[in-house]
Order: C-alpha cells, then sequence, then structure tokens
C-alpha cells in the first residue's frame, strides 16, 4: 500500500513538474476567512486555495452538520478551476497536521481519484525544512476532470448508525476526549457522544510536533476497531477531523473504513437520538 502522506523534500522537487497540483487548505472554524488571509501571507510556491465552508463543504440545510459533503458534480468542477484533470498528481497541506486537508484527501479519493497525498506536518514542516514561501498568486489553467466513480459505500447515513452498531461496526469519534464525553463543548450545542462510540482524538495519532506517528504504532491503536464485523466508522464535530482518523488508518495499512460525515453536529439535530456523557470524566486527561 502506498502510503498517503509525502514529506516535505520529496514534494519540493516535484513542484516544477506540471502534473503536480498543491492545495493549501489552512481554515479556522471560528474565522473562516483567517486561513485565505494566511495563504496571502505565504504558501508553498504554486498552491491554490481551498475553502473548507465554500469549497469542500455544501452549504447546511436543517437536517445536515455542519460540513455536508457537496454534490459530486459541485466538486468536480471546483477541481477543474483548480486545474486538477484525472492525470494529476495532488498534495493538499494546512497547519492542523492535516486536520483540514485530510478533508480534501478523502474527497478525492470518494470520486475515484487516488493520486492524492497530504504533506507530513503541514506547511509547518515545510518551513522547518527551510524551503520558499510565495506571496504572489499563481497562475493555472482550467482543466476536464472526468467523474467515473463515487464511493458512495463509504459513506454512512445518521439513520443507519444505529443499525450499522448493531450489526458489528465500530464507530470511532475523533473528536478530543473532554467534547466527546461531555466536559465542554466550545463549537456545537450540545455535548456528549453517540451512545456506543468510542473515542480516539484525531491527535493522538501525531507526535509531539505534528507528524503523523509510524504505520506500526497506528497498527496497534486502531488494529481492534477496523477488524470489527463491518470495519470503523470515523466520526467527529462535522466530518472534517473524521477524514484524518481515516488517512491514520491508510497509514495504519487497515483499509478505507466508512465516515459519518453528518457527525455530532448532525446528531443532535434529531431530538429522538439518544445522547451519552461520562460525568464522571477526569479533565485532567483531556487532550
Amino acid at each position: 500500500m502506498i502510503s498517503p502522506l509525502i514529506d516535505p523534500q520529496m514534494l519540493a522537487g516535484q513542484l516544477d513538474r506540471p502534473d503536480w497540483v498543491v492545495v493549501d487548505c489552512r481554515f479556522r472554524l471560528t474565522r473562516p476567512e483567517a486561513g485565505q488571509a494566511l495563504y496571502q501571507q505565504g504558501h508553498i510556491p504554486g498552491a491554490r486555495y481551498a475553502h473548507l465552508d465554500d469549497d469542500l463543504a455544501a452549504p447546511p440545510q436543517p437536517n445536515d452538520g455542519r460540513h455536508p459533503l457537496p454534490n459530486p458534480e459541485i466538486f468536480v468542477s471546483t477541481l477543474e478551476s483548480w486545474g486538477i484533470s484525472n492525470s494529476s498528481i495532488v498534495t493538499v497541506y494546512d497547519d492542523a497536521s492535516g486536520a483540514i486537508a485530510a478533508r480534501l484527501w478523502w474527497m478525492l479519493r470518494w470520486i475515484g481519484h487516488e493520486s492524492v497525498f497530504v504533506l507530513d506536518g503541514g506547511i509547518q514542516a515545510w518551513e522547518r525544512a527551510g524551503l520558499p514561501l510565495e506571496i504572489s498568486q499563481p497562475i493555472w489553467e482550467s482543466t476536464e476532470f472526468l467523474l467515473h466513480e463515487v464511493h458512495e459505500e463509504w459513506v454512512v447515513q445518521a439513520d443507519e448508525i444505529l443499525n450499522e452498531m448493531e450489526q458489528g461496526a465500530i464507530l470511532v469519534d475523533a473528536r478530543s476526549r473532554d467534547r466527546f464525553c461531555g466536559v465542554s463543548e466550545p463549537i456545537d450545542p450540545v455535548a456528549g457522544h453517540v451512545p456506543g462510540a468510542v473515542n480516539y482524538p484525531f491527535s493522538e495519532a501525531l507526535d509531539s510536533i505534528g507528524l503523523m506517528r509510524n504505520s506500526k504504532e497506528l497498527q496497534q491503536d486502531l488494529e481492534a476497531f477496523a477488524k470489527g464485523d463491518r470495519g470503523l466508522i470515523a466520526m467527529c464535530g462535522s466530518g472534517v477531523t473524521a477524514c484524518h482518523l481515516l488517512l491514520a488508518l491508510r497509514v495504519a495499512e487497515l483499509g478505507d473504513g466508512r465516515a459519518y460525515i453528518g457527525s455530532w453536529s448532525q446528531w443532535i439535530r434529531n431530538y429522538d437520538h439518544l445522547i451519552a456523557t461520562d460525568d464522571d470524566f477526569d479533565t485532567t486527561t483531556s487532550t
């Protein structure tokens, strides 16, 4: 299995190739304009900018989570506007150890485009390697991207979650422990988690400087979740860091898993859905 990660030196050696495309995915949930401002202050040479709300999600409807998937055809149009074709080799990055960039990595593979990598350690790793940034807006031509397949089987809907768990699927929530346990909830209006879910904060997949931990370590962490009768279903707050969990699963060579894209922000919109909390959770262990 080819690793989905790429290091800065390897990426730097490919930037002059016309078939390589780099996409900057920096974003702040509390300040949606901040990522593009950072991009304008300096980005990896040639990089396009992807806005989580506008480019990697559809406008949420009343029963959706905060970041529903866009229609595949609309997403393809976005890719074409970035100059990405079926023959492109794409690298995505952010400044959050892949927490946002993994969403674009997963979405490209969701529509059948396997030639995509995540820059391990993000723009911080690029800068630590002494590699240059540019301020100027790169110029590129739009392309054609032919949509051949969509992995609909990778997406689990809200009304399927409980049945999937009864059939043996392991629902793994990538939010921080305090959010999962209902100790605090800084984003969504209700705290807690889906009953029966287990918690694996996406930060657990990272080392102390924001690089992905090695394959064997991640295997030890995730193998039990992935080997259930129906495999692993990843969720989080709105289906973004869930994709980082699926990235870690891929690095661990444990397959693809599935995603509950609606995640917690959708689950709590249905008043019939049960909510679990851990009242005795020790906040000193939260991440």
